[in-house]
């Protein structure tokens, strides 16, 4: 049986879309406790689901090592990291506030 990680990865594959509803729903309970952790966790699957931390760091213009720290589960990414990484995955951080 698949990872739950990999099956959210493989659904994120299958219908790109998703990943803006994924991030949003993540970003929405940041507050709670374990949301930090958790919106990391989402926003990886989201990276992996687009080529992997290889492809999304060079498009975010950070160093590949940089990023898998940055979205460790231990992770604690600077904005100008969150927002660029973001970017890189085809979503505007503004879009994770706000529903269209």
């Amino acid at each position: 049986m698949k990872r739950h990680g990999d099956a959210v990865v493989e659904m994120l594959r299958q219908d790109p879309g998703m990943a803006l509803d994924y991030l949003r729903a993540a970003f929405n309970e940041l507050d709670e406790q374990g949301g930090e952790a958790a919106f990391l966790m989402a926003l990886r699957h989201v990276v992996e689901a687009q080529g992997g931390m290889a492809v999304v760091a060079e498009r975010a213009n950070v160093s590949r090592e940089s990023l898998y720290r940055a979205l460790s589960p231990t992770g604690n990414p600077t904005l100008k990291t969150m927002t660029a990484v973001i970017k890189a995955t085809g979503i505007q951080f503004h879009d994770l506030m706000h529903v269209h």
